[in-house]
């Protein structure tokens, strides 16, 4: 993990976050990680806690309008909706690449009661904005106890835009929104790693 144009900066009415991550994931194929990435509807397994929900509004194949809960719990627990442009392809010689820009996002009140309703964007605590990931994957090759072993080389830059923060809530919302897109980055590429190894696993059996 780390930081890219030193990690947070500020904007009019906003903090930009830039973060990026790599992992390796041994006897992995860039269609295995396509495949992962297109798998869209079963997200709220693989990446559990922090997607609770994931489906698609409209999707011809290599490219989709995805409708995604996330939670996620620091000192309170905040849960988001947003909606997502997807684009996940080969781009030959075993790479490829994903892009998902963010088209809207709402923080949702009560959730999973009768009571459960999305503030309007723009109304709420400032929590994250907009979120854009970047996924980059290619043939690899680690040394472990000096025997190499081949997979894939994976990787992963967010950019992501939080508001500014309502007036008295300061206390309570900078250290969440400070660590939100590292954790949440970080989070992602574990589980995604660990996704890919579990369906190694399953295809070994």
């Amino acid at each position: 993990m780390e930081r890219v144009n030193g990690g947070t900066r500020q904007l009019d009415g906003a903090l930009l976050h830039h973060w990026r991550g790599a992992a390796f994931a041994p006897n992995v194929t860039a269609k295995d990680m396509l495949a992962l990435l297109r798998d869209f509807h079963h997200w709220s397994g693989q990446y559990a806690p922090e997607v609770m929900s994931s489906h698609a509004l409209t999707n011809d194949g290599e490219t989709a309008t995805l409708a995604v809960r996330f939670k996620k719990q620091v000192v309170i627990t905040v849960v988001l909706d947003a909606e997502y442009k997807l684009e996940a392809r080969l781009s030959g010689n075993d790479r490829g690449y994903s892009i998902s820009r963010s088209a809207h996002f709402w923080q949702v009140d009560d959730p999973g009661t009768a009571q459960e309703r999305r503030r309007p964007e723009g109304e709420d605590d400032g929590f994250l904005w907009r979120l854009n990931s970047y996924w980059s994957f290619a043939p690899g090759e680690s040394v472990e106890q000096g025997r190499g072993r081949e997979g894939l080389l994976i990787e992963c830059e967010a950019v992501s835009l939080t508001r500014d923060i309502p007036p008295g809530l300061g206390w309570l919302i900078t250290p969440i929104i400070g660590d939100l897109p590292r954790e949440l980055l970080g989070s992602t590429i574990t589980a995604t790693k660990n996704a890919l190894a579990a369906g190694v696993a399953r295809e070994a059996n």
